[in-house]
């Protein structure tokens, strides 16, 4: 006789029907550091990584990491860099 199988839901799966607009907003929160870099990146001269680093207190490699991971991958955010001549690699999102 062959076992019945059953199907299952994860916690998010459950969360996600219960609240279906948190499921797919996903922006950060007022005043996170996440947002304070994105409005950062924002600006129409943009910022290196150096400023991101005196106004955030991270490390560089996690600046650049949270530009690779949550605003490319996660957000969607399209980060775009330049070398700019005094200033270095400015980066920026384009709109």
């Amino acid at each position: 006789m062959a076992k019945a199988t059953r199907k299952t839901t994860t916690t998010k799966t459950k969360r996600a029907a219960l609240n279906p607009a948190a499921a797919e907003a996903k922006a950060p929160r007022g005043e996170s550091k996440q947002s304070q870099l994105i409005a950062m990146l924002k600006r129409p001269e943009g910022a290196t990584i150096d400023e991101m680093v005196k106004a955030l207190t991270w490390q560089s490699h996690t600046i650049r990491g949270a530009m690779s991971g949550a605003l490319k991958k996660k957000l969607g955010l399209k980060v775009d860099s330049e070398k700019v001549d005094g200033r270095g690699r400015v980066y920026r999102v384009a709109e």
